[in-house]
């Protein structure tokens, strides 16, 4: 990798140096890529293990989620069951912590875990968390731009090939920069909504040490996913700017 851009550093034109980098950081976003997958395998195998090992209070991750959100003083937010696997999320708009199939009525260690982290989302949402309330804004506009970005890049590279004319190149970029920005922002989202969780279930002895340690390692595995998602989104911004680049025509 460190060789194709070094590669593209010392060619002797614009275009060359542009295409070695655009192709190094292509073989990147593989990689990240490639990463993001273990990433997820292991989070997986880490919740099925944790899965297995019985929270010690005897507490479903339905009425964790309650308990946590009593002792916040939270009243305004309701805890529902949704279908799937690890698709539970907190949701600012309807004020439900919304648990699936395999957290809602568990008694595990990784159910009290996940359950935990969604009520840190509404503890940072009762508390205006920053960051929480950014994201929060960006949802729609991110929505239609991951929506639409690849096709308006690649009109914008016709157009480019044919007038040299970068404006819509340069419009599709800075809509997958918004999806970047936004994978960036979630990072201390997801990362400050764990530590709440934590020190949440430490606090109020809802777990002892042994498990503490056992479902901060189920939030960790979690957390990663999102830093390997915000890495490609920043490695995908990069690589259409170098093809946007190498591109041009002298």
């Amino acid at each position: 990798m460190i060789l194709l851009l070094q590669a593209g550093y010392y060619a002797d034109t614009a275009a060359s140096r542009y295409s070695a980098a655009t192709t190094g950081m292509f073989f990147l976003i593989i990689a990240i890529g490639i990463i993001g997958y273990i990433v997820q395998a292991r989070l997986q195998s880490v919740f099925r293990k944790y899965s297995k090992v019985q929270f010690p209070g005897g507490l479903t991750g339905a009425e964790v989620a309650e308990k946590m959100l009593r002792d916040n003083n939270i009243h305004n937010v309701k805890v529902t069951h949704v279908g799937g696997h690890l698709t539970d999320h907190f949701n600012p708009q309807t004020m439900t912590v919304n648990l699936s199939d395999s957290v809602y009525s568990s008694t595990s260690v990784a159910a009290a875990a996940v359950a935990a982290h969604e009520c840190g989302h509404a503890v940072q949402h009762a508390r205006g968390y920053a960051p929480l309330a950014l994201r929060s804004q960006l949802v729609p506009v991110v929505q239609f731009a991951s929506s639409s970005a690849m096709w308006v890049i690649m009109l914008g590279l016709v157009i480019l090939a044919t007038t040299r004319n970068e404006l819509l190149c340069w419009i599709g970029v800075g809509m997958i920069g918004v999806s970047a920005l936004f994978s960036l922002i979630t990072l201390p989202v997801e990362y400050n909504a764990s530590a709440r969780a934590l020190e949440w279930l430490q606090v109020s002895r809802t777990m002892g040490e042994a498990q503490l340690s056992q479902a901060r390692e189920a939030l960790s595995w979690a957390a990663r996913t999102y830093l390997v998602a915000a890495l490609s989104a920043v490695a995908s911004v990069l690589y259409y700017v170098l093809m946007i680049l190498g591109g041009r025509r002298d």
